[in-house]
């Protein structure tokens, strides 16, 4: 196995390397290897699953798991066995501030917890062929948004040694500046529509979720679209009001439900999304996997289905993620 190390990610230390590094090394053939700017682990898990590599664990946030399953899809085995030898499995540990991707399928947010947790998985051989979507051709593995959010994770982006401080409340200040003097409220930057002709003539955000939850409020879920999960097509979320009401609302009704935004009046909600394209009356700001992507004048949003294996927890495990 390869162990893809972001040493720049929040929760990552000597220490806890260390730690890991023993754990996965007890009984498995390790080799680890460190990030040096964005974009490096693509190549290292391209090279590594050429290589041979079973399974690849990336130890960072959720941009570097983003960036390793972009890695092995570069090489035509998708991950799933069905070229000529099998594909590498991959497996986020949390190293990041949020760790949506490594929480949404039950690893727990401490990275040494989420290693031990891992061995066990791999004893059990507990495998599973996942969905990802794509977004301009690149793979997301829980969501890509447009518009807002978007531009809230820009923000957040430039003020980049605080993310590791400061979490939440950076998020938290960030989307309120946006909303304040950071974007137009008035004009939507895009429409929407998708294949099967769903049409939304202008919106200010659009969030594809391949799976849910979108993020985490410290321990609590933010539930956009509880029906998307790695085993079905594409959610796809929108607002066309920034109005201070309907952003509180929608967020209110993600947090306190179990249906997730509502599909009518200022947003949309529409679930088995198999494809569907963003185009802008302007450019806008996108991201993915909570990484900013920046500015684009279209976004073409496809499901692409068992794409990737993951190393999942054994069935018999629980956590409070």
């Amino acid at each position: 196995m390869t162990l893809i190390v972001n040493p720049f990610a929040s929760s990552v230390n000597h220490r806890t390397r260390v730690r890991i590094q023993q754990l996965l090394g007890e009984q498995h053939d390790l080799t680890v290897v460190e990030t040096t700017k964005g974009g490096h682990a693509i190549r290292l898990a391209h090279g590594a699953e050429r290589a041979g590599a079973e399974v690849i664990i990336a130890l960072g946030g959720d941009g570097t798991i983003n960036e390793v399953a972009n890695g092995v899809l570069q090489d035509g085995t998708d991950g799933t066995g069905d070229g000529d030898r099998p594909g590498a499995a991959i497996v986020p540990l949390p190293g990041g501030s949020t760790n949506v991707f490594a929480r949404s399928l039950g690893y727990p947010n401490d990275p040494v917890a989420a290693t031990s947790v891992l061995v066990d998985g791999l004893k059990a051989q507990s495998f599973r062929r996942a969905n990802v979507g794509l977004a301009n051709g690149r793979a997301f593995l829980f969501h890509v948004g447009s518009g807002f959010d978007a531009a809230v994770v820009a923000r957040v982006e430039r003020r980049g040694p605080l993310k590791r401080w400061a979490g939440h409340p950076l998020f938290i200040a960030a989307a309120v500046a946006t909303w304040v003097r950071g974007v137009d409220r008035v004009n939507p930057p895009f429409t929407l529509a998708t294949d099967d002709g769903r049409i939304n003539d202008g919106a200010h955000l659009a969030i594809a979720l391949n799976c849910n939850p979108y993020t985490f409020l410290g321990s609590r879920p933010l539930d956009l679209a509880p029906e998307a999960t790695l085993d079905e097509p594409i959610s796809l979320v929108t607002l066309q009001s920034l109005a201070l009401h309907r952003l509180v609302a929608a967020a209110i009704g993600a947090l306190r439900n179990d249906t997730g935004v509502p599909d009518g009046g200022a947003t949309n909600h529409w679930p088995s999304v198999t494809g569907a394209t963003i185009a802008g009356f302007r450019p806008f700001h996108y991201q993915m996997d909570g990484e900013y992507m920046g500015m684009t004048s279209e976004l073409r949003i496809e499901h692409r289905p068992n794409a990737v294996t993951l190393v999942m927890p054994p069935p018999d495990h629980s956590t409070d993620v």
